[in-house]
């Protein structure tokens, strides 16, 4: 485990801190304004003593240099394709500067206050700390603020630091951060059978004998997708990985029973797989009554489920991860809400040996996160791409948005926008849309239910434009394109110079998987992230077993060469914010990126052999 994460979980106490003004060599600024986003009100100050582990994300000394390496070795027209960096050298790029350290310590010590935890790189520090003496810290004043489900946390909507310091600190948190991740997952309570409007059988025998668009199983997706015959031959190298937050974390026997009846040779993945749990995360183990009346673990079961069917022969690994940092339970916040990604991030970071691909089905919306955190957390995927490893991330589950008139601006207007994800629009990430039907494939879409007077949401595939981040090199030319063919349709709503999401597609509707023991159904792009991850994890493995480098971050090659092994997908659109969305159209869009996945081709395209 990283000594980040080992000194989250020994911090159950306050730092030490006098009780003493605030100590400046400089006068204070506000660092960073991020209002509340939707849902949430503030309703009064938060309680003084109640402690808190904030994190001081120091300036990175090179990432300009990282992000250059980055690109170069993912670029399948660069002279450095493949040559991934190692984990020392990735250190050495982002770790802060001996100034950036010895300035933060001072201030740090001029106020009484010593670090608790460090990065592996040293670029965030963690301290404990109740609540009053975070307000002096930063010059601030925290409220507690409610979310419309009932659930509060402590929060401030701008923070300062000493002038000198603006250029060493990128971000802190939590402090105006509103993170609220969830599992881009759609249980089906009702109308499980429900079928798409004007679907037919596909036409092609083989697939119509395989594929049933109201339980869609493993064998269908390996001949949907040109996977079924490969053998994997690196298994001594390759691996693909998967994250639970939440409290969720994968059940054995579940997936040892959907892998008896759906891929009979593969049943000892159920029982063979790693399972790494990290900041008190869930251990390995049956299902509890607790977890049951809770629907945990679906997520986590999906998940493996869809992986493991997928990519027999390759080792997988399992992270359950805790809430980031340690959460203590007070009155006034009960319920832990705090950003799950960094702490994993810094684990996996440390790790000599990471898997070559991993796949995370949890997003929000962008403007939960301040712009600052976004970036910083974006710039750990970057890290890991550049040491090889495919970071896959799900589009999410509400089109552009929820509908019902809460698509609003966080800027104090209010006013209306679409909501693009995060991290699904960090341009470091691959980010996964859905598809249902097969022949043709066609966007994920079921309209919301109506029966007994019961509303049941829609489910459309994500996608959009991010607000934070730029379309980075590689996609500019295919969003400014899609941009162009709207005809200004939209505009107002979206950013039209935004990293467009997502890259790829995949099957997303009516998964068969087993969950307490059971058989169902569960849709969403938290199955075709997973999907993709395994069949991305048998393409590595036909480069490895022809002597090739794994493919690491993916989307310089996806854009430039991988477009050509994909189904296109043209039709449906991404529902949400009471508006039809962005439509699917020919080439890369909004909503499916470049399509859905060709084996057989994308082997070919990646210079490996399919045998």
């Amino acid at each position: 485990m990283g000594r980040f994460a080992v000194a989250f979980l020994a911090l159950l106490a306050p730092t030490a801190v006098v009780s003493s003004p605030i100590k400046a060599r400089t006068p204070y600024q506000v660092k960073e304004t991020h209002h509340a986003p939707r849902g949430w009100k503030r309703v009064e100050r938060a309680s003084a003593d109640q402690v808190m582990n904030i994190q001081i994300g120091l300036k990175q000394s090179n990432f300009e240099e990282l992000e250059r390496h980055l690109y170069e070795v993912s670029d399948p027209a660069h002279a450095r394709y493949g040559q991934h960096l190692s984990q020392q050298e990735v250190k050495d790029l982002v770790k802060p500067s001996d100034e950036a350290l010895d300035l933060v310590h001072e201030w740090l010590q001029d106020n009484g206050v010593a670090p608790a935890g460090y990065s592996t790189a040293k670029d965030w520090i963690s301290v404990t700390l109740p609540v009053d003496k975070i307000e002096s810290l930063l010059d601030t004043k925290y409220h507690t603020y409610e979310h419309a489900d009932g659930s509060r946390v402590a929060r401030t909507s701008k923070w300062s630091l000493p002038a000198h310091l603006h250029d060493h600190i990128d971000t802190i948190q939590p402090t105006t951060s509103f993170f609220r991740a969830r599992a881009e997952r759609f249980d089906h309570v009702l109308d499980a059978g429900w079928i798409p409007p004007a679907y037919t059988p596909p036409s092609n025998s083989t697939l119509n004998k395989v594929c049933n668009i109201s339980s869609v199983t493993p064998e269908c997706f390996q001949t949907l997708y040109g996977t079924k015959g490969y053998k994997t031959r690196a298994a001594d190298v390759n691996k693909v990985g998967f994250t639970n937050y939440l409290g969720e974390h994968p059940i054995r026997s579940d997936t040892e029973k959907f892998l008896a009846k759906y891929h009979p040779e593969a049943v000892s993945s159920a029982r063979d797989f790693k399972q790494f749990t990290i900041a008190n995360g869930p251990g390995d183990g049956p299902i509890t009554q607790e977890e049951l009346a809770d629907g945990t673990d679906k997520e986590a079961n999906l998940d493996v489920q869809a992986i493991a069917g997928i990519s027999w022969g390759t080792p997988i690994e399992s992270y359950s991860t805790g809430g980031s940092p340690p959460f203590i339970p007070s009155q006034m916040a009960p319920d832990n809400t705090n950003e799950p990604y960094l702490v994993w991030l810094d684990y996996l970071l440390s790790q000599p040996s990471i898997p070559q691909v991993i796949s995370t089905s949890y997003s929000d919306d962008e403007q939960t996160v301040p712009r600052s955190y976004a970036n910083r957390v974006c710039q750990e995927f970057a890290r890991a791409g550049a040491r090889g490893t495919s970071i896959l991330f799900s589009s999410g589950d509400d089109g552009v948005g929820p509908d019902g008139g809460v698509c609003v601006s966080n800027d104090g207007k209010n006013t209306t926008q679409f909501l693009p994800g995060f991290p699904s629009s960090c341009p470091y990430v691959t980010t996964i849309g859905a598809t249902m039907k097969f022949q043709p494939e066609v966007v994920a879409y079921r309209p919301p239910f109506d029966r007994a007077g019961k509303h049941y949401g829609a489910y459309t595939s994500g996608g959009g434009f991010s607000n934070y981040f730029e379309a980075p090199k590689y996609q500019k030319q295919v969003t400014e394109a899609y941009v162009k063919s709207l005809n200004g349709t939209f505009d107002g709503l979206y950013n039209k110079k935004g990293r467009g999401y997502p890259d790829i597609s995949a099957q997303g509707m009516y998964f068969a998987y087993f969950y307490n023991g059971t058989e169902g159904t569960i849709s969403g792009t938290s199955a075709s992230c997973p999907l993709t991850g395994g069949i991305i994890s048998l393409l590595n493995d036909a480069r490895i077993a022809s002597g090739m480098p794994p493919m690491g971050f993916l989307n310089p090659w996806i854009y430039s060469v991988g477009r050509k092994g994909v189904n296109d997908i043209t039709s449906g659109s991404a529902h949400g914010c009471d508006t039809a969305g962005f439509p699917a159209q020919k080439g890369w869009d909004p909503v499916t990126g470049f399509g859905t996945p060709i084996f057989p081709e994308l082997v070919k395209l990646a210079g490996a052999s399919f045998s």
